[in-house]
């Protein structure tokens, strides 16, 4: 992670709080977190979040109103909500990682444990100060841009999560074991186009991914090299494997080594268009995005985090 440092004005603190993060099972940390906030001497508020959508207003009308600062506290989903109002502003962004997964606070340096991650932003205020980070920007033809930290998947991933999405029983992690299991029986390559800085590749696969960090998931290193800071994404595509080599495969994406794999290839690129033939719905940072085809562009600097 670059050194880099730029300012950060010194106005006030909002806070974005996600109580059923990580299944609740941190929803007492948020008084210690806003007594650190607060020890900073800047005026800290939390944001009345009920629902996303309410989130996604307040996040965008603190920075409209002027905050130096916008902290969120949950996982990837929050921090994703989140990114949607602080990319391409001057207002400094902190993740206190409490979700099931924290794959863009991870990457992107702080620590862990939620107190120590506070105690890391708590300084950054404290000296005015954030580091640049790339994040990645998405649009489509029929959804407004959206910005992403992590990962945007595109193949089996994602056709797991629309059909997890979609189940009602059993509730909790098992709902996406059963999908995976569903949708392994009907596992087969597609066809996508995929153009990297304009260059166009056909290619039969069953897993798109791109990345502006390694992870998602929750540690699945899927795009193993990727550098949030060197404005560009990686792209990793895993071709016409069967059942059978795409779960012998799925243990090595926590090493990050099923790259190694000679039906799985990886690219670099500033801009990534990704279109196919079958209407896959993406997902990014395991939010929900839209059907392809998408394009994908890294911004390099475009949030400042609070580390």
């Amino acid at each position: 992670m670059g050194s880099a440092t730029v300012p950060i004005g010194d106005g006030p603190v909002a806070v974005l709080a996600n109580p059923t993060a990580g299944r609740g099972r941190h929803g007492d940390l948020l008084p210690a977190v806003l007594e650190r906030l607060g020890s900073t001497g800047r005026p800290v508020r939390v944001l009345d979040a009920r629902t996303a959508a309410q989130a996604q207003a307040g996040c965008h009308a603190a920075v409209a109103d002027g905050v130096a600062a916008l902290v969120a506290v949950g996982g990837d989903g929050t921090v994703h909500l989140a990114l949607q109002a602080v990319a391409g502003t001057p207002v400094g962004f902190g993740p206190v990682p409490v979700g099931t997964g924290n794959d863009f606070a991870l990457e992107t340096g702080f620590p862990a444990d939620p107190i120590a991650a506070t105690d890391v932003i708590t300084d950054a205020l404290r000296a005015g100060r954030a580091r640049p980070v790339d994040l990645a920007r998405i649009t489509g033809a029929d959804t407004p841009p959206r910005w992403y930290g992590a990962v945007l998947g595109a193949g089996f991933d994602a056709i797991v999560n629309e059909r997890a999405n979609r189940m009602r029983w059993p509730r909790g992690p098992r709902r996406y074991d059963l999908a995976i299991l569903v949708e392994l029986a009907r596992l087969r390559p597609r066809s996508y186009t995929l153009r990297l800085d304009g260059v166009a590749h056909e290619i039969e696969a069953v897993l798109v991914a791109v990345g502006n960090c390694a992870s998602y998931g929750g540690g699945m290193r899927i795009c193993p090299a990727a550098d949030p800071t060197d404005g560009l994404l990686d792209v990793v595509v895993a071709g016409a494997v069967g059942r059978g080599t795409l779960m012998r495969i799925k243990p090595q994406v926590y090493r990050g080594t099923h790259v190694e794999h000679p039906l799985v290839h990886a690219y670099r690129a500033r801009t990534v268009q990704l279109h196919d033939a079958e209407g896959i719905v993406c997902y990014a940072d395991g939010e929900r995005i839209g059907p392809l085809p998408v394009t994908v562009e890294a911004v390099p600097g475009a949030a400042r985090l609070l580390r």
